[in-house]
């Protein structure tokens, strides 16, 4: 019996002491955990707001880590230990450049508390600052300002004329004559009007003629403008588009009756190569259609790509090799490179092949 009360004395002293080490935990209390900036605009720069707590528990209160979801966010926070009963702090900065609109943070602080991860949470909205000049049109062309100094007519039907228009903008003290040194001749070029004023502006109008253009898929080009005068190569505006075939007219009977193109595969891997080798492989075009296949035209990713179709017409059930060769000179480490075989197939009329190889450059010695 004496055993007995000795035990359960010492259960009943075990269970109290650690009642009372279960007390003497720190715990954190603050004051607010979502703080609202509200509207701010940009240019008032960093925000910054405190959000302060209490050590509400009976041991002393140690901040482990203060962790933000964004780097634009920044956390100060008070190191060292905070008795029971005592205040500390942490501070945390929102930095808006270039970030406007409405934003929503966290903070996630880590620490001994009897919660050991607390979240604050931030929120507002930056009003955006009125942009530079500069910034509105940040290409420059000669004394001109542009906001792109290239003209995409991104995808045009064989016999589609199209036009488009680019604002011209003169941020000088002195008026600019704009003149034409080389169009394409399947553009037609115009501004307007043909002296900027000072601080004025002005549009570049081009209008693009794809079939005089006499070419299929991507096709790159230059206007060369001469600004008062001037001959500088650099006064350029850049033109593109990807001209495709139209076979919009085409008839069921047609259509069924029209070529199919077909490679046996459409990539080859040519393995380790040594800088400076060349290698060949031949893919094979097969038209599996009812009519000649015709290659419109052949177009490869790098100068460092050569190809040579055997034929650019390929009769109906007929086969045609198609000569690749890959120059690694100058090249190293893994390579990929792409051909574009564009033909009067009127259901895949675009088709890419690959080559890959990795390149190694031999060492010295």
């Amino acid at each position: 019996m004496k055993r007995f009360l000795q035990f359960i004395t010492i259960i009943s002293f075990v269970a109290l002491f650690n009642g009372v080490a279960a007390q003497e935990k720190a715990k954190i209390t603050f004051e607010e955990v979502i703080h609202d900036y509200g509207t701010f605009k940009e240019s008032a720069g960093v925000q910054t707001t405190s959000f302060k707590f209490t050590n509400t528990g009976a041991a002393p209160l140690i901040l482990s880590n203060v962790r933000t979801s964004c780097g634009c966010t920044t956390p100060k926070w008070t190191r060292e230990p905070v008795a029971p009963g005592k205040e500390g702090e942490i501070q945390v900065s929102y930095n808006p450049k270039n970030r406007p609109g409405t934003f929503h943070k966290t903070v996630t602080i880590s620490s001994n508390s009897e919660t050991p991860s607390v979240v604050l949470r931030i929120k507002g909205t930056v009003a955006q600052r009125e942009k530079t000049l500069a910034e509105k049109y940040p290409r420059q062309i000669g004394a001109l300002r542009v906001k792109t100094n290239h003209l995409s007519f991104a995808r045009l039907n064989q016999n589609s004329v199209e036009t488009k228009e680019l604002e011209l903008v003169n941020d000088t003290d002195k008026p600019v004559v704009v003149g034409m040194r080389t169009v394409p001749k399947h553009m037609k070029v115009t501004v307007e009007p043909a002296t900027i004023p000072a601080k004025g502006s002005g549009k570049l109008i081009v209008t693009y003629n794809a079939k005089e253009a006499n070419t299929f898929g991507f096709a790159s080009h230059r206007i060369y403008l001469s600004l008062d005068g001037s001959k500088d190569y650099k006064s350029s505006i850049g033109v593109s588009a990807t001209i495709e075939e139209d076979f919009s007219k085409l008839s069921p009977e047609q259509l069924a009756n029209a070529p199919v193109i077909n490679f046996t595969e459409k990539s080859h891997d040519f393995g380790e190569m040594k800088q400076g080798d060349k290698k060949e492989f031949t893919f094979t075009l097969v038209n599996n259609g009812k009519s000649d296949l015709i290659i419109r035209r052949v177009r490869t990713s790098c100068g460092c790509t050569a190809v040579a179709p055997a034929t650019k017409v390929i009769a109906a059930g007929e086969s045609a090799p198609v000569k690749v060769t890959f120059d690694s000179r100058g090249k190293r480490g893994r390579q990929s490179k792409s051909i574009t075989v564009i033909t009067n197939d009127p259901k895949t009329p675009t088709t890419t092949l690959r080559v890959t190889s990795n390149v190694i450059v031999p060492t010295a010695g």
